[in-house]
């Protein structure tokens, strides 16, 4: 990261990569102002370096309880805000409630093992079992630090995806072999 951008904002800040997020704590006009004042710094740098930001995906989000919701505007264009925002994977709400995300990764997995099953000729569960591995766990696993279960229900959704390689491998032992 550019560290001349680091000093132009005084407001948090996190960088992934060739993301910038500039955040903070605004419940007063004091630091609704502090974060304008930082993404003015923004675009006058944007300006400065000849380097576009990318203004479609700047987005707010609006986290906590009485949360004033202030406007914020990046040049001339203002911000939009979004009750939830996917950033590096992870779907975030305002509030931090995680289902939607354990619903998302139980989706994506579920549609690996359709894939494994509609595509694999043996079926043996030392074979699945392997794959399943490798393909379906990471996307249960991603970022789980981050956004863990919080509920029973989203708990038992993901390790019902994780058991359903098993039970399929032994269904899949006992069915017909596909034939060409």
């Amino acid at each position: 990261m550019n560290s001349s951008l680091t000093r132009t904002v005084k407001c948090n800040e996190s960088f992934v990569s060739s993301d910038t997020k500039p955040n903070g704590a605004v419940d007063t006009l004091e630091g609704r102002d502090a974060i304008q004042r930082d993404l003015h710094r923004l675009e006058e740098w944007d300006h400065v370096n000849l380097m576009r930001f990318n203004k479609a995906k700047w987005k707010v989000l609006y986290m906590g309880r009485g949360n004033p919701q202030y406007q914020y505007r990046l040049g001339d264009e203002w911000i939009e805000s979004r009750p939830e925002e996917k950033d590096l994977g992870v779907l975030v709400d305002k509030k931090l409630d995680m289902s939607w995300q354990c619903a998302l990764a139980a989706q994506k997995a579920k549609c690996i093992l359709g894939c494994i099953k509609s595509s694999m000729i043996s079926r043996s569960r030392e074979e699945i079992l392997p794959l399943c591995s490798a393909l379906v766990i990471p996307h249960l696993e991603y970022c789980i630090q981050l956004w863990g279960a919080q509920y029973k229900k989203d708990m038992e959704l993901l390790e019902g995806v994780q058991r359903r390689p098993r039970r399929c491998s032994e269904g899949w032992s006992t069915s017909p072999m596909k034939t060409g």
